[in-house]
C-alpha cells in the first residue's frame, strides 16, 4: 500500500500550502490555483492536481534536505549513496521506487507520467546521477514489470523492490548494439526437458548493475533474442546470485553521472524457468521495449529541465554579486543578459514541452513515439547548452567543482546519448511524420 508518510504528507501539504504560484524558476511546490490566467495555466500544467504538487513538494524538501548536501562528495569520489536510496523506499517513509506501481502491489499509485517528470526534474535539481539510478530502478525495473508483468510476477516482486531491500535496473544494450537494439546478440534457448530457457550474452552500461563494484545488483529485467526472425526479442527476470550470472566490470573513470553505477553483466547459461521468468509473450518483447521506452525518455527530458533550472539559478545568484567595471553586479553587461534571457526562454519552452507530454502520457499504451523522442531531443540539447552558458557566465568559478556548474554540464551530455542517442531521435521523428500523412496542428 502507499507509503503512510507519503500519504500523510501529500494531504497536509494539499490542505495547508501557501507557497506563492509563480516562484522564480520553479513550478510551485504548491500551486494555488490563483484566478491570474497566466500564473494558474502554468501551475495547472506543472502541477496538474494539488496531489501532484504535493509530490512536488515532498521530494523538493527532501532533495534540499538530503540529497543536495552529499552530490559533490559522492560524484567525487565515483560511489553509489546506497544508504540515502533506500530512503526512497517505503519502509523508510517516502515511498516512491515504486512511484508509478499501483497500491495493490505495495505501490505509490501515482500511475501517470506527470507524476514521473515531477520526481525526476526535482532530483536531477540537485544530483542528476542520483536521480539516473532511480530513475533506473522506479522506471526501467519498477514499472516496467508492473505494465508487463503478470499479476503473479508483479505481486511476487514489487512490494520487495519498493520497500528498498532490493534495487536493480534493466539489460538492453550491448557492447556492440546500442542505438541498433533489436541487433543484440544475447540469446535464450528454450530448454523443453526444464521448461526454461537458458540465457547467454553480455550486456552493456547497465545502471545499478553493480551496488558494490563486485557482485551484481539484486533484480533485473534482460531483453534477450529467443528466435531467428530481427524482433523475436523475449524480456525475462534475472535475480542477483543466479548461477551463471555476474559482473563483468565496473565502468569508471565517465564523464558525467559518476555517483550511479554503471556496469557490464555477463549471463554465462544462466537457467530462468519459463512459468516465473517470462515476462510477456515469448518474442513479444519488443511491445515492451516500446512503452517502456516513451515514459524513459520523459524521465530523461525531466531531468534536462532539474539541470537546466538548477543551473539559471546559479548564473542568477552569480551574476548578481560578482561587480565588474564599476557595475554593482553583471546584469548591465549585454552578453550576460543574452546567456540568462536566452537559458530562461529555452528552459521554460522545454518544460511546458515536457508537461504538456506528460500530462497525456498512458502509461499502459505505445504510440507517443514522436512527443516522447521530441521533448527528449529538445531538452537534452536545451540543459547542455543552458548548463555551458552558465559555466561561461561563472568563469574559472563555473569551471570547479564547488560550484556545481561543471557537474551539471557533465552529467547534462548522458541526456544525448543514453535512453536513446539524438541521432536516433531525429530519425524516429522524421519517420513519423513523414507516415502521419497529415498537417500538423
Amino acid at each position: 500500500m502507499m507509503s503512510p508518510l507519503l500519504t500523510s504528507t501529500i494531504r497536509r501539504i494539499a490542505r495547508t500550502s501557501t507557497v506563492p504560484t509563480m516562484a522564480r524558476f520553479s513550478s510551485a511546490a504548491h500551486p494555488s490555483w490563483s484566478d491570474d490566467a497566466y500564473g494558474s495555466s502554468l501551475t495547472k500544467l506543472f502541477n496538474p492536481t494539488e496531489e501532484h504538487a504535493a509530490l512536488r513538494h515532498m521530494v523538493r524538501s527532501f532533495t534540499e534536505r538530503e540529497v543536495e548536501p552529499q552530490a559533490l562528495e559522492y560524484n567525487r569520489s565515483e560511489t553509489f549513496n546506497l544508504t540515502l536510496f533506500r530512503k526512497l523506499g517505503s519502509a523508510n517513509g517516502l515511498g516512491i521506487l515504486g512511484l508509478t506501481v499501483p497500491e495493490q502491489y505495495g505501490g505509490t499509485g501515482f500511475a501517470n507520467a506527470a507524476a514521473v517528470a515531477i520526481v525526476h526534474e526535482e532530483l536531477s535539481y540537485s544530483d542528476p546521477a542520483f536521480c539516473l539510478s532511480y530513475l533506473a530502478h522506479s522506471v526501467l525495473l519498477c514499472n516496467n514489470l508492473a505494465v508487463n508483468g503478470s499479476h503473479e510476477q508483479v505481486n511476487r516482486r514489487i512490494g520487495i523492490v519498493d520497500s528498498e531491500h532490493q534495487i536493480g535496473g534493466m539489460c538492453m544494450s550491448e557492447p556492440n548494439a546500442g542505438t541498433d537494439v533489436l541487433g543484440m546478440k544475447s540469446n535464450a534457448l528454450y530448454d523443453p526437458a526444464r521448461d526454461g530457457f537458458i540465457l547467454n550474452g553480455t550486456k552493456m552500461w547497465i545502471t545499478n548493475g553493480t551496488l558494490t563494484g563486485k557482485e551484481t545488483g539484486d533484480l533485473f529485467l534482460v531483453y534477450a533474442r529467443t528466435g531467428e526472425n530481427r524482433s523475436d526479442i523475449t524480456q525475462f527476470i534475472v535475480q542477483g546470485g543466479m548461477k551463471g550470472f555476474s559482473v563483468g566490470q565496473k565502468i569508471s573513470d565517465k564523464l558525467g553521472m559518476r555517483a550511479s553505477p554503471t556496469a557490464e553483466l555477463v549471463f554465462e547459461n544462466v537457467f530462468l524457468p519459463a512459468t516465473t521468468h517470462v515476462v510477456g509473450e515469448v518474442n513479444g518483447a519488443t511491445l515492451c521495449m516500446m512503452r517502456n521506452l516513451e515514459i524513459e525518455r520523459v524521465a530523461l527530458a525531466a531531468m534536462a529541465i532539474g539541470i537546466a533550472r538548477r543551473c539559471l539559478d546559479e548564473m542568477i545568484a552569480y551574476s548578481s554579486n560578482r561587480p565588474a567595471f564599476g557595475k554593482p553586479n553583471l546584469f548591465a553587461f549585454g552578453q550576460i543578459q543574452k546567456h540568462i534571457a536566452e537559458s530562461y526562454a529555452e528552459y521554460m519552452a522545454g518544460k511546458c514541452y515536457l508537461y504538456g507530454i506528460a500530462n497525456g502520457l498512458d502509461l499502459s499504451t505505445y504510440g507517443n513515439g514522436l512527443d516522447a523522442d521530441g521533448v527528449k531531443l529538445y531538452c537534452a540539447q536545451m540543459a547542455k547548452n543552458v548548463a555551458d552558458r552558465a559555466i561561461q557566465v561563472m568563469g574559472g568559478y563555473g569551471y570547479v567543482g564547488e560550484y556545481n556548474v561543471e557537474r551539471l554540464w557533465r552529467d547534462a551530455k548522458l541526456l544525448e546519448i543514453g535512453g536513446g542517442t539524438n541521432e536516433s531521435h531525429q530519425k524516429n521523428m522524421v519517420r513519423d511524420l513523414s507516415k502521419s500523412g497529415s498537417k500538423l496542428e
